[in-house]
């Protein structure tokens, strides 16, 4: 009896020292490009532990102690073996072989270059959940603007954003090749999606005014006009401290690889952008939410990486209990003078407490005030809500991206960190004023949920959008000109309403448009640019306005309005658009 409770006690003291497991997260990347490597192998030595990288190069891995070697492979990479250490998460790169080594530093460079350049700077319908399409994701309805006559009502007034949400989620669409639904194309979104390359403010200006006015090629009859708003860029030296709360869905539908995988890959790019005097907090939520990190100095990144690394999903969407929660800590830690921003991140898919569009609508109203402003970030496929996120973002102060990809969090979080994060005006409203002289009808293209009704207007509760960094927010009219019109009158005028990210003043910034006449051929390559995107907007929409309009005539315009490209994602619109051809999702 006392030999069998010897060797008993000897098996407690040799079990846990076998059993316990110590667990390892990280990252491979390329040495050269840092872009995620997928399908590497992690192994440990003289253990039978094995996994591989998922497409956004995570993995998680456990080994039995800190001395454990782990080996990494992958058939176009030298192996690299490294020691576990006492870090329970790794950021680990690959050298390339040389057959491709000259591939990875040419597109190294390319990516470089672009960053440079680009600076710092079936149907059902439901009012109250958005429209429904392609397996339960939901849109708003959109309904077109009209030709307005100025003699009957000469002021058309809008709330001047940079939403980009619907071209990503338009590109995913295409590259699945499945139908696109109507109510997904804000051709607003679309157009400003892209770099253009109006001036920056005047020194001691935060905001600026351009126009452009040309012949319409879809409607020779008519004109174009083009009214972009820019805004001051801000050294990313000089940005302002941050108090951010990511607010993280890890409900059971974020589980899919395109939903939570994605997102803790872009916010791995965020946070490696995060400077000392920034501070994170993360909010997770599932049936409820709870706070995963508290506010964290942007310093500890390994500790906040670690926190996004070990997120899993799994459970129900209380999506209103969680907003309610991050801004309670957004605003115990609120910096003066600071960007003070919770960041979304989710497929909208909200079923517990308050769920409707509706409701979301008055939630996020009653913390507009609070000075906290709002970023959502869209993923995911087939129960994606678009329209919970669109009206949060706009109803909160905030702007909205769908991120289908890596290269899009890139895009967001890297190449327009400032833009993304950073505001320098908001509830900013365009007023513009047409002439009846010269002016007889005219449309305002895309813009359609952003429209301010006159009541709205005459209070000084102004609704607006916001302009980032460097932003620079455009719209399109198209205009019926009056018979035998002066080109030499003003076409209209413009008021800009707008307060500064940190002052609760309303400024004013005016501006006449001239009505001098360029042929459509002669105009910039940004406004030819625009022009196409716009009218692709109005083919996939199949819009009663596009005229004679063609993808035919898009490519062509496209083709000869490249200008300089920061990114490539003009040459992506065309081999979009080439794609919309081929699938016959558009009308040649």
């Amino acid at each position: 009896m006392q030999r069998l409770l010897m060797l008993l006690v000897s098996l407690i003291i040799l079990v846990p020292g076998r059993a316990q497991k110590i667990w390892i997260s990280g990252a491979v990347e390329d040495s050269i490009s840092h872009s995620p490597l997928q399908g590497v192998i992690v192994t440990v030595n003289n253990d039978t532990a094995r996994v591989i990288t998922n497409q956004y190069g995570l993995f998680r891995i456990a080994v039995p102690s800190q001395d454990a070697i782990l080996l990494f492979q992958h058939n176009r990479y030298f192996p690299k073996r490294l020691s576990a250490g006492a870090y329970s998460r790794m950021l680990v790169q690959l050298s390339a072989k040389e057959e491709i080594q000259d591939d990875v530093a040419k597109k190294a460079k390319a990516i470089a270059r672009e960053r440079s350049s680009n600076g710092s700077n079936p149907n059902y319908g439901n009012s109250a959940m958005g429209t429904r399409a392609f397996f339960d994701e939901t849109y708003g309805t959109l309904y077109e603007n009209k030709f307005v006559e100025t003699d009957i009502k000469n002021a058309s007034m809008f709330a001047v954003d940079v939403d980009r949400a619907a071209y990503s989620n338009i590109r995913r669409f295409v590259k699945l090749k499945e139908k696109i639904p109507v109510n997904a194309v804000r051709i607003e979104e679309m157009m400003n999606y892209f770099h253009y390359h109006y001036p920056l403010p005047p020194p001691g200006q935060t905001l600026a005014i351009y126009s452009n006015y040309a012949t319409c090629p879809w409607a020779p009859d008519h004109r174009l006009l083009q009214i972009a708003v820019r805004g001051k860029a801000v050294n990313l030296d000089s940005l302002p401290p941050s108090n951010l709360v990511f607010l993280i869905d890890v409900s059971g539908s974020m589980s899919l690889p395109n939903k939570l995988p994605l997102l803790q890959a872009a916010f791995r790019i965020l946070v490696n952008n995060l400077r000392s005097n920034d501070h994170v907090a993360i909010v997770a939520y599932a049936g409820t939410p709870g706070i995963i990190l508290p506010s964290t100095s942007g310093s500890q990144k390994a500790k906040i990486l670690n926190a996004i690394d070990n997120l899993s999903a799994g459970g129900a969407t209380a999506g209103e209990a969680a907003i309610k929660l991050a801004y309670k800590i957004a605003e115990e830690n609120f910096i003066t003078n600071g960007n003070n921003r919770v960041i979304m991140a989710t497929d909208g898919d909200f079923n517990v407490g308050q769920t409707s569009d509706y409701d979301m609508e008055q939630l996020i109203l009653g913390k507009k005030e609070t000075g906290v402003l709002l970023t959502c970030l869209g993923f995911g496929m087939k129960n994606y809500k678009d329209s919970k996120l669109e009206t949060l973002s706009s109803k909160g102060n905030g702007n909205f991206a769908y991120i289908d990809n890596l290269e899009e969090a890139n895009k967001i979080f890297a190449r327009e960190f400032g833009s993304t994060l950073f505001t320098v005006a908001k509830d900013v409203q365009a007023d513009v004023l047409f002439s009846p002289r010269t002016v007889k009808s005219y449309r305002l293209i895309g813009y359609e949920n952003k429209v301010i009704n006159d009541e709205d207007s005459a209070t000084d509760k102004i609704s607006g959008g916001i302009i980032g960094s460097g932003h620079c927010a455009v719209a399109m009219y198209e205009i019926v000109p009056q018979n035998g019109m002066d080109e030499d009158s003003s076409l209209a005028t413009i008021q800009l309403r707008y307060r500064e990210a940190i002052d609760t003043t309303i400024k004013y910034l005016h501006y006449t448009v001239p009505g001098e006449l360029t042929e459509f051929r002669d105009a910039s390559g940004d406004f030819r640019f625009a022009s196409a995107v716009a009218l692709t907007g109005m083919l996939l929409r199949k819009s009663a306005f596009k005229g004679n309009g063609t993808c035919n005539m898009v490519l062509d315009i496209a083709k000869r309005s490249l200008d300089d490209d920061p990114g490539g994602y003009r040459r992506e619109f065309i081999a979009l658009l080439r794609e919309l051809k081929k699938s016959k999702k558009i009308e040649d």
